[in-house]
């Protein structure tokens, strides 16, 4: 229970590895908002809601396209005025393209970006606002945290997805300035960077040859699954990690140490 009583925000909470982080964090005792723009997962199967409560869990959904920012606003807001704080945000909520350079239009490159880029600017801004009017709670340093979810592909090529890399390109360093201006205030920004996750989607990240591909880049005998990157977002989430900011946690099976 290393998250009792604290109040997390994940964006792109529904599916995937938000909807796993969302599960994990409740199951530590957080209560979670899962915040989304369809309740129902991508993947398929129950949603996260139910399953947190389910479970005996602290949930509730909130509608929140994150590229706006009177959505995210009233997200934070919402949440503070019935929770009395923010202890966490989690954004996770992203956007691929499946192009590369010459093939990106501009279309393409804003839908991304909207998510990945501005959205978690938003998030990040949002959360600062709100926690810089917090204590620590129970006396602790720490005034909040906030938890990126990044990728390999922020560091190297992602392969034909020139957008979404870019993406997570400013994830990386959106954490790392946050953390450097605001470590004096008491919050804390890390990141996640998940290698390849598989989590029940279809489409071309599970093609035949994008599947092996990654199994040719990653040293330890089986991909990621969501859960992986959820006990990653829990241990920084928590007191566990007390002295940790502005880093870019690699959960890859060694991919980039390969």
């Amino acid at each position: 229970m290393r998250l009792q009583q604290r109040v997390i925000i994940v964006t792109g909470g529904a599916s995937g590895i938000g909807k796993a982080i969302a599960i994990k964090a409740a199951s530590e005792g957080a209560s979670v908002i899962i915040a989304d723009i369809c309740e129902n997962p991508v993947e398929g199967g129950e949603t996260t809601i139910n399953l947190i409560k389910r479970a005996g869990g602290d949930a509730s959904f909130k509608f929140c396209d994150v590229s706006k920012w009177a959505d995210v606003d009233a997200l934070v807001q919402s949440t503070v005025d019935a929770k009395g704080t923010l202890d966490v945000m989690v954004n996770n909520a992203a956007a691929h393209g499946r192009s590369a350079l010459l093939e990106t239009t501009e279309e393409e490159w804003d839908t991304v970006m909207a998510v990945g880029a501005k959205g978690m600017f938003f998030g990040c801004k949002r959360a600062v606002q709100e926690m810089l009017k917090q204590t620590g709670r129970n006396n602790s340093e720490v005034r909040g945290r906030i938890i990126n979810i990044s990728s390999q592909h922020g560091m190297l090529r992602a392969p034909f997805d020139f957008a979404y890399g870019v993406s997570k390109a400013c994830a990386v360093y959106m954490t790392k300035q946050i953390a450097g201006d605001y470590a004096s205030d008491g919050i804390v920004c890390n990141a996640v960077a998940p290698g390849k996750i598989i989590t029940g989607r279809k489409g071309a990240p599970v093609t035949p040859e994008a599947i092996s591909y990654s199994r040719a880049r990653t040293p330890w005998p089986r991909l990621g699954k969501p859960e992986d990157v959820a006990s990653a977002v829990v241990f920084l989430a928590s007191d566990d990690a007390s002295f940790i900011t502005g880093e870019n946690l690699m959960v890859d099976g060694g991919w980039m140490a390969s």
